[in-house]
């Protein structure tokens, strides 16, 4: 659920884009909107609001979103100061492959996974359910950059937007469901051993 409600920015983002060159009035002002940069705009606002009510909600914030949100507004910001789309179409790129970066390090330098590290007092695994895990978890994030990448290129600007909607939809419910398909097993495991005991 909490994956789904980060979509929220996205779904602004998408929005706006498709309002280009439509004018509102409010107050006396007049604003049109201007397509991909009216848009990050939106999905600048739209994240730091997120992040700020998350921590109000929740009392703490995962550093996963706050590096998302340095990502959307640095990529953004330079997108609106450069007018170039290609910082905005380059950060879920650049963000899933660093988080692919975080995944194979921790591993490497802990001996641990990632997942283990933050769900281990949640969730009683083997370790080859914490490495498979891992393992799905690294090609989503080497997968979805590259995806990104080659539909920024090799399609227009509109394409790429509803595609970072729709993928975006796609790939967190696909790897919500197979994360569940690949810890089941251990999780019944776990709960006959309880009961027989």
């Amino acid at each position: 659920m909490k994956q789904l409600a980060e979509l929220l920015p996205i779904i602004l983002f998408f929005t706006v884009y498709k309002m280009d060159g439509e004018q509102i009035s409010a107050l006396g002002y007049n604003y049109t909107f201007d397509g991909i940069y009216s848009a990050t705009a939106v999905l600048m606002i739209a994240t730091v609001a997120q992040v700020v009510l998350t921590r109000l909600i929740t009392g703490h914030l995962e550093k996963r979103l706050i590096w998302l949100m340095l990502a959307v507004v640095g990529f953004g910001t330079a997108t609106l100061v450069f007018r170039n789309q290609l910082f905005i179409q380059w950060k879920p790129t650049i963000f899933n492959w660093a988080l692919a970066a975080v995944f194979i390090a921790t591993r490497i330098w802990t001996g641990q996974t990632a997942m283990q590290k933050a769900l281990g007092s949640q969730l009683n695994l083997p370790e080859v359910a914490w490495r498979r895990l891992d393992t799905l978890w690294v090609m989503n994030f080497i997968i979805v950059g590259g995806l990104n990448l080659f539909v920024a290129y090799q399609f227009s600007e509109a394409t790429w937007v509803d595609y970072k909607l729709y993928s975006s939809i796609g790939f967190t419910v696909l790897l919500s469901v197979l994360t569940v398909v690949l810890i089941m097993p251990w999780i019944r495991t776990d709960e006959s051993e309880t009961e027989s005991a």
